[in-house]
């Protein structure tokens, strides 16, 4: 095989990266509203009030990260999520300096484009979305 060849590989590892990157987003909703795990340098869990932008985010965070942990909805769910990143590192980093190492949105970043790259990309082969196509697509 050439090192320039697509790798059969490449679509499992798209499905490896977005379950990590997934759970680890499920985190920051779980943290922010249930207080696990533990993180003593973010809000004390359940202190905001409901529909406030921190509760909403905390929602959009536990929910949209199954999703993506499961594969199911990728690309609405992802094209989501950029969104909400975009609007925390504006509002939560941005006004705290411009770069992201400094003003600590460097995740935030991150986030954004890696959520975006899947809302293009997908959820590759092991995805319930891809499970879904293949059905759709099978003869009857």
């Amino acid at each position: 095989m050439s090192i320039f060849a697509p790798s059969p590989w490449a679509t499992r590892m798209l499905s490896v990266l977005r379950i990590v990157a997934g759970l680890l987003f499920l985190l920051h909703g779980t943290n922010k509203l249930l207080g696990y795990p533990p993180n003593p340098s973010m809000f004390p869990p359940m202190t905001f009030p409901v529909m406030s932008l921190p509760w909403i985010a905390g929602v959009l965070e536990i929910v949209g990260g199954t999703l993506l942990v499961v594969g199911l909805f990728t690309r609405p769910v992802a094209f989501l999520h950029s969104g909400e990143m975009a609007v925390a590192y504006f509002m939560a980093h941005f006004p705290n300096g411009f770069w992201p190492i400094t003003n600590l949105g460097e995740s935030a970043v991150l986030y954004c484009f890696l959520w975006l790259y899947f809302a293009f990309a997908g959820g590759g082969a092991w995805s319930l979305d891809n499970v879904l196509a293949s059905r759709r697509m099978a003869p009857s």
